[in-house]
Formats: structure tokens, C-alpha cells, sequence
């Protein structure tokens, strides 16, 4: 039964954050974004991230798309740069072809930094993508 099974790898879909000026309140903000470099939509994607270490462990974050288009980005969430201090893990789920994806992806503590940086085509914005868990 199990080996029956087919879990389909991920690919084309990256976690990305970005450090980016903010015309509302006149800063400089760090954004976490989903990326769809896929030919095809996303349907349904959950994205359930959570910060943590040996001591702490901050509080879930769920946040839910019904699409994302091929070839396209979303904002889904704001960085507190006191969280770079943590791994930060992102859990993404989605379907695409009928089927469910699951991937994670993982900020290694202390790694997102402005010296990390780089200019991300899609986004058109300095940040770096995250590495798979």
C-alpha cells in the first residue's frame, strides 16, 4: 500500500523575502513572498510559517491563497527583523494538475542579513530566496 504512494516533488515554487521601502510609513520593510514560476496555477496554496530555536518558539502564522497564477508572486507576510535571529520555516501546500503538493522551506537563523541580498528578477526587488528544509 505504501509504496503505491506517489508524493510529487516541488519544483518552481520558491519562499522568497525581500527588503523593500515602504511608501506608507517611510521605512525599509522585510516581506515574505511565494513565488510561482510554474506554466501552471496554484490553487488552494496554505502557507503555515513559525519561527524557532532551542528556547523559543513564536506563534503560527496561516495564511491561505485560493490562486496564484502561473509566472506570478504574492505578498504573504512582514518580517520583524528580531525574527532573523530564528530559523523561520515556511510549510507550503498546494494543488496544481489535480494533485497535492507539499513542500518546506527553511531561513536558517541569523542568514537573512542585507549582505545576503540580491536583486530577484521576478519580484524586481533586492532579497533572497529561501533554502528547502
Amino acid at each position: 500500500m505504501k509504496k503505491d504512494i506517489q508524493i510529487p516533488t516541488v519544483s518552481d515554487v520558491d519562499i522568497a523575502i525581500a527588503y523593500e521601502y515602504n511608501d506608507l510609513y517611510k521605512s525599509n520593510d522585510w516581506n515574505v513572498y511565494i513565488i510561482n514560476k510554474k506554466d501552471i496555477d496554484l490553487e488552494m496554496v496554505v502557507i503555515v510559517s513559525q519561527g524557532f530555536s532551542d528556547t523559543k518558539t513564536t506563534s503560527l502564522f496561516r495564511k491561505k491563497l485560493e490562486l496564484l497564477p502561473k509566472q506570478s508572486f504574492a505578498k504573504i507576510e512582514f518580517m520583524q527583523p528580531e525574527l532573523f535571529k530564528l530559523n523561520n520555516r515556511f510549510q507550503v501546500t498546494f494543488f496544481a494538475d489535480n494533485k497535492l503538493y507539499e513542500k518546506t522551506y527553511l531561513f536558517k537563523a541569523n542568514t537573512v542579513k542585507e549582505s545576503a541580498l540580491r536583486m530577484l528578477k521576478i519580484l524586481n526587488k533586492r532579497g533572497m530566496l529561501c533554502k528547502e528544509a
